[in-house]
């Protein structure tokens, strides 16, 4: 089992940037498939980026294609998101997550989760 903690959200101008971090206790991330997703209010989770299990693989949501980078650390055992470019549209709750499937992209391939963090991008 893996336990996993976001960080660095908060309050960014349209056109900024932001980098999230994902640290992972409990097991090495390495053995996971991991990804972002991220929740507006009154909306259901949406898949934003990914790789796969050794990261071999990356993928990304076409609304922040060519904006966000999925990366990984291995000797801290932590994910990034960065994110630059930021519109108002990309406000919302942020969630790491990790799969026990080589890769995923859907919510329901997922079995760990962060606590989420928010993001607000205003105008």
């Amino acid at each position: 089992q893996v336990q996993l903690v976001e960080s660095g959200g908060g309050l960014v101008q349209a056109g900024g940037s932001l980098r999230l971090s994902c640290a992972a206790s409990g097991r090495t991330l390495s053995t996971y498939a991991m990804g972002w997703f991220r929740q507006a209010p009154g909306k259901g989770r949406e898949f934003v980026a990914a790789f796969s299990r050794g990261g071999g693989l990356t993928s990304y949501a076409d609304s922040v294609a060519g904006r966000f980078a999925i990366s990984g650390d291995n000797a801290k055992n932590t994910v990034y998101l960065q994110m630059n470019s930021l519109r108002p549209e990309d406000t919302a709750v942020y969630y790491c997550a990790a799969a026990t499937v080589p890769v995923a992209v859907e919510v329901i391939g997922y079995d760990y989760w962060g606590q989420g963090i928010q993001v607000t991008v205003s105008t």
